[in-house]
């Protein structure tokens, strides 16, 4: 079964989807394909990094309100036990970490990267677009760093990336995480396990019915 999942690193509720995901997956007796695709949540993020948590109150409705937010997804994250530290957040452009992404799905370690951004963001303060940081990120989840640096230094991926952000739109998907299932079926937001578990049984039983032989 094939999984493609529109997402976000800066994304906190994409941090915890995927985590809920990967244990309704463990608990899956087929196999799961996953497949992550991009999604930006702040397109026009600059090159020089700023306090994540300064831009969201801006956004939001002051700073008492970002720490209300902060403390209900640290919440969550702990009983999903997941490091969680917001305020160290950085606002980065995300584009070039999803072109590491979309390349990482071509050489066999997409879901290790995945999972070492989502930390670095989420809990380490590491600023995700930054070329260095990039490389030293990929290279912690098992890829060549060798090979990231070429890719970051050029465009590769970029047309790549630009196609799945525009697939995105026309599939009017308008907030991450958004799970695809076989291309049919869709599973929207950081669903808890059990949910996400029942939609892999329900597209395994749908799957099953369409190949089954006439009588």
């Amino acid at each position: 079964m094939r999984v493609d999942i529109f997402s976000d690193i800066i994304c906190p509720w994409c941090y915890l989807g995927r985590t809920r995901f990967k244990e309704a997956m463990a608990g899956f007796d087929g196999p799961v394909d996953v497949m992550w695709r991009p999604f930006q949540l702040d397109p026009a993020a600059p090159a020089t990094p700023e306090s994540a948590t300064e831009r969201l109150a801006a956004k939001f409705g002051g700073p008492a309100r970002v720490a209300a937010m902060h403390e209900r997804m640290r919440e969550l994250t702990m009983a999903a036990g997941l490091p969680y530290e917001p305020e160290r957040a950085l606002r980065a452009n995300t584009r070039d970490a999803h072109r590491l992404v979309w390349w990482a799905g071509r050489n066999g370690g997409q879901d290790a990267l995945v999972d070492r951004l989502f930390r670095a963001y989420h809990a380490e303060g590491r600023d995700i677009g930054d070329a260095e940081t990039l490389t030293t990120l990929a290279a912690e989840s098992g890829l060549a760093a060798d090979q990231v640096r070429a890719l970051l230094a050029s465009d590769e991926g970029a047309a790549e990336v630009a196609r799945d952000l525009e697939q995105a739109r026309a599939l009017g998907i308008t907030g991450v995480p958004f799970f695809l299932f076989e291309n049919a079926w869709a599973v929207a937001g950081a669903q808890p396990t059990d949910v996400f578990s029942a939609a892999l049984r329900e597209v395994e039983r749908n799957l099953s019915a369409t190949a089954d032989p006439l009588p």
